[in-house]
């Protein structure tokens, strides 16, 4: 056991959070902590950690616990470079390297029975650094922050600049590379694109600690996790298996606790009724006993709904043409920076087209092109007939922080009464005194529905939506992909939500490398199509014949023949040049990186690699001097 709740309850004034939880988790578990906003998950993560007390109940703790915590908002990042600031987590190797540059000194001024001594204590040293993996931290470190999203550039710069989300995937890394008792996640996702979010599955999915996740992201829980813990008003609930697995059982369980209170409603009114008929009569024996087993019986509960749903009906959209959008060879960017080009595609009516890429790629400024609000830098597009956009910006520009949420919508419907305007904010769980809240006092999940709702008041008949799952619990995603569902209306979505993109989406445009590529299909379609791509480009590659041209001397360098061409040693640096970056690519598979094992041979690998590059280069500048 790691930890475990007993019988744990915790309350802010009238607001009870929890009440009376029990679970346990143990060594090696993946678990996500499902549940709505506000539902009591980041409390769950307080109580273990102490920063917050239970009012009932007691939590024990494994001796000695180690517990790493990556928090929403991250607040310190760190001395010194990226890279230097993802090393600190390896302090007691660097005492260890320190220790053996002491004894390195030492050695050179001893000798007799004193050296041996010291020769011993060094290689007693050695063997501990090397089996806690000190030769290969540094390739650990790197091949996790490529993993998430650094490039090689990045590794410099200094951590007190950079921005806030790199600033959170940096605590993440260091994090990852910490690899404490047990993690507990809170929305790791949050600013990783999607390559960094499938990079941190695969290494999440091979982890071998322990860890809870707090996340919205339906796809990382379905691909990391294999226990649901569900926080349903103010109770924790577990499930066996990944989050699909826990959306059928709670299903079930559903199913069969309403059968059951059914079932002992219908037992409650016959017994009443004979109690009636027959407390007065020639049965008053057996109506007194039935009133007796009536009061001992042991009350089923009516199943819970879990809490309110949000509403996003979308009225019908007025018809547009058969083409509602034409794209072609279009340059987007800003003047003098070019994000992509020759980007080309066709939408029409009834299309749902989701925009994929990494972030940078140009996804936001495509909509902005498209909606005229950024100058398009060449190529063509054309709106088709009757097309009226409405644009969703994924950072709420469109609200005004001095309005209340009234006010706010009426902005939105014209000349609507205030019963109108608070009926129809009801539907977006905005009820009582919700209504007057201040949008700057509004929580970010709050300030989506706000903006949903605004969007849905419209007439638009083609959606533009710019990561609207983005603060959204889960339940307010589901409630939003059902209302998209019935649009009638045309929809184009950026979004990182994959279990979003699946039910929403069957056409993608995925911007990567400044071009655009068009597949016709759902993102678990495309995902499974790349993957094998990748996997025969790596097999076809594996199979090549080596081209290698280089003399080896006796000494087992690499050294250039009289008067070789500068076309062959350029062609062996170009060999050496995709030798490194296969190494790297290898280096950050997260089966790779979480095993300083497997990782020392590719550090070896690479360095020789490295040596061999830095001696071609020396030879082209030789041969093109002379």
């Amino acid at each position: 056991m790691l930890f475990r709740f007993d019988n744990v309850s915790k309350s802010y004034g009238a607001h009870e959070v929890l009440r009376e939880v029990s679970f346990q988790i143990n060594p090696g578990e993946h678990v996500g902590l499902v549940g709505r906003n506000g539902a009591g998950k980041t409390t769950s993560f307080k109580l273990l950690l102490g920063i917050e007390d239970p009012d009932d109940g007691r939590i024990e703790q494994m001796r000695g616990l180690r517990i790493g915590l990556l928090e929403q908002q991250v607040h310190a990042e760190g001395s010194g470079t990226v890279r230097e600031s993802a090393l600190e987590v390896f302090a007691d190797l660097h005492a260890m390297e320190v220790e053996m540059r002491r004894l390195e000194h030492d050695m050179a001024l001893t000798n007799g029975d004193e050296l041996d001594v010291v020769l011993s204590t060094y290689s007693d040293l050695q063997h501990r650094f090397e089996d806690a993996g000190g030769f290969t931290m540094h390739a650990r470190a790197e091949s996790v922050l490529l993993g998430l999203g650094f490039t090689k550039d990045d590794l410099g710069l200094e951590a007190s600049t950079l921005s806030g989300g790199q600033r959170a995937r940096l605590a993440l890394a260091k994090l990852l590379l910490e690899q404490p008792d047990i993690l507990l996640l809170d929305e790791p996702t949050n600013h990783l694109d999607i390559q960094a979010v499938e990079w941190l599955e695969d290494f999440l999915a091979e982890y071998p600690s322990a860890y809870i996740i707090i996340s919205h992201d339906r796809y990382l829980l379905d691909r990391t996790v294999d226990r649901i813990l569900a926080v349903e008003n103010g109770r924790i609930s577990t499930y066996a298996g990944n989050y699909t697995a826990y959306l059928v059982e709670k299903e079930q369980r559903r199913l069969l606790a309403e059968k059951r209170f059914r079932e002992q409603q219908e037992l409650i009114d016959r017994t009443q009724d004979f109690i009636r008929r027959n407390l007065a009569g020639q049965k008053t024996k057996m109506a007194k006993s039935r009133r007796n087993m009536l009061e001992r019986l042991e009350r089923v509960d009516r199943p819970d709904s879990d809490g309110r749903a949000a509403n996003f009906g979308l009225a019908a959209a007025a018809r547009t043409g058969r083409e509602v959008l034409n794209v072609d060879e279009l340059v987007i960017g800003y003047p003098g920076v070019e994000l992509a080009r020759d980007v080309k595609f066709a939408v029409y009516r009834g299309d749902r087209v989701g925009i994929i890429g990494g972030n940078g790629t140009g996804k936001t400024t495509l909509f902005k092109t498209l909606l005229g609000t950024v100058d398009l830098l060449g190529g063509e597009m054309e709106w088709g007939h009757n097309v009226k956009p409405v644009y969703y910006d994924q950072h709420l520009a469109d609200l005004d922080p001095k309005n209340d949420v009234i006010e706010e919508m009426r902005l939105s419907i014209s000349g609507a009464d205030d019963p109108t305007l608070r009926g129809y904010l009801a539907r977006f769980l905005f009820t009582g005194e919700d209504v007057f809240k201040r949008v700057s006092a509004l929580s970010g999940g709050e300030r989506s529905r706000l903006s949903i709702a605004k969007l849905i008041s419209g007439s638009g008949n083609v959606l533009l939506l710019d990561e609207p799952t983005n603060h959204l619990d889960i339940p307010s995603r589901e409630a939003l992909e059902s209302a998209l569902e019935t649009f009638t209306g045309t929809i184009l979505t950026i979004s990182h939500d994959r279990y979003f993109l699946d039910r929403i989406c069957d056409r993608l445009v995925n911007l990567e490398d400044g071009r655009a590529e068009v597949f016709e299909g759902r993102y678990s379609d495309w995902l499974d199509e790349r993957l094998l791509r990748k996997s025969e480009e790596r097999a076809k590659d594996s199979q090549a014949p080596s081209t290698k041209t280089t003399v080896t001397t006796a000494q087992g360098k690499s050294a250039r023949p009289k008067g070789r061409p500068i076309a062959a040693i350029e062609a062996d640096i170009a060999e050496a040049e995709a030798e490194i970056a296969d190494i790297d690519a290898t280096m950050a598979k997260p089966s790779i990186a979480s095993d300083h094992i497997k990782l020392a041979p590719l550090t070896e690998a690479r360095a020789h690699a490295t040596e061999r590059l830095e001696r071609l280069l020396a030879e082209w500048e030789a041969a093109s001097a002379d």
